[in-house]
């Protein structure tokens, strides 16, 4: 039995016993092992004079002395890199639902040239969003000593591993800056191939990932939303099978007393959902080099990240800048996906922007988290390590 919340939430769909469901086909629906024999085909280098004309762009916005977070797509042409911005795009929302940009300059560019660099290279694809309680709207994935496993902790500012997720914004990108000593690998996931398969095995699993599931905000609260809400993990949707999972937040919504308690079924499924993304005959592994920019499209995949160890130099440690993407030519969405962030004014994810919070784009590893530090951070963490 579903709860009633008492803010705004869009209610889950149901789907008959007998609605008959079916697979998804098409380039969204791949095996791992296939793409990494060819990892030419999802890869795109940067020219010399495509650097060249983005070293241009980001002079440009300087002199203009326009703030990150004002940067829009007229500001920072970048007219030789149409086709493969639109390639990009394509591969996103038509095709695999990722691709690899490489040879962005971070070594020749200074903290502040890399987040204009960034911050416009994603103009160009849509509007960045909030990630976090603090507004920003660049993140540094980085460890500064998050214990993901406290409420309010979040797993892109520690060094655990990330287990299979989605982001809430049409597009994540993630740049990186540096690699880590050890581990640190990037790991994707085609969500319509986990969908096909547990459809062969266990249909009925598939229709408990159809329900409602109630996940936790993390007191990260937009306004006009609650502390928790509640969404499918498969949503079938004009032809296409989206999908949002996180299951940490999962977990962790089991605080409220008034969110129903797991089931064995819906553990079930989750465990069955897990496993098969860990399977490497269906998962993608890759690994950063600086200068690579990562995108994916949270409705069509789920990522993770192995653990990792930075090395003792605190300035080489692994570090990452993220966006998250709201795209107005992205799919139509699910309704029920307004719970996730809410919408904005063309229907696209409307991020983490909470009451009087400026959105904002840090230029160094910060807490982006609500309240206090002390309450999220790893105990045994060594504070000359982060700073």
């Amino acid at each position: 039995m579903e709860t009633q919340p008492e803010f705004s939430s869009v209610p889950v769909p149901r789907f008959a016993e007998d609605h008959p469901l079916y697979p998804v086909h098409g380039r969204q629906a791949w095996l791992g092992p296939d793409l990494a024999r060819n990892p030419d085909a999802w890869t795109y280098a940067l020219t010399a004079p495509q650097i060249e004309e983005l070293c241009d762009a980001i002079r440009r916005v300087a002199t203009m002395g326009i703030d990150v977070v004002d940067i829009r797509a007229k500001d920072f042409p970048l007219p030789s890199w149409r086709p493969i911005l639109e390639r990009v795009r394509e591969d996103m929302f038509e095709g695999r639902g990722f691709a690899l940009l490489r040879g962005f300059p971070v070594a020749e560019l200074s903290p502040l040239q890399r987040c204009l660099g960034y911050f416009g290279i994603g103009s160009h694809f849509g509007h960045a969003t909030s990630q976090n309680a603090k507004g920003h709207a660049v993140g540094h994935v980085c460890d500064i000593g998050v214990d993901a496993r406290a409420v309010t902790g979040r797993g892109y500012q520690s060094n655990f591993r990330l287990a299979y997720h989605s982001d809430s914004s049409d597009v994540v990108a993630l740049l990186c800056i540096n690699k880590a000593e050890t581990g640190g690998l990037s790991s994707l996931v085609s969500s319509a191939t986990l969908y096909n398969e547990m459809l062969k095995c266990r249909p009925d699993l598939v229709r408990v990932l159809m329900g409602g599931v109630y996940r936790d905000r993390r007191e990260e609260i937009p306004p006009n939303q609650g502390p928790w809400y509640v969404v499918p993990v498969f949503n079938p949707h004009d032809g296409r099978v989206f999908t949002t999972y996180v299951r940490s937040t999962v977990r962790k919504a089991q605080r409220f007393s008034e969110v129903p308690r797991i089931s064995p079924q819906l553990e079930e499924a989750m465990d069955l959902l897990d496993a098969m993304a860990n399977d490497p005959a269906y998962h993608l592994n890759m690994d950063f080099l600086p200068g690579d920019i990562q995108f994916v499209c949270n409705h069509f995949l789920l990522h993770s990240r192995t653990s990792f160890e930075d090395p003792p130099d605190r300035n080489l440690r692994r570090h990452l800048l993220r966006l998250h993407l709201a795209c107005p030519d992205g799919p139509a969405l699910p309704p029920v996906y307004e719970n996730l962030r809410g919408f904005n004014k063309h229907g696209r994810p409307g991020g983490m922007l909470l009451s009087g919070v400026r959105l904002n784009a840090p230029l160094e590893p910060v807490d982006g988290g609500p309240g206090v530090f002390a309450q999220r951070r790893k105990q045994d963490f060594n504070a000359s390590s982060d700073g």
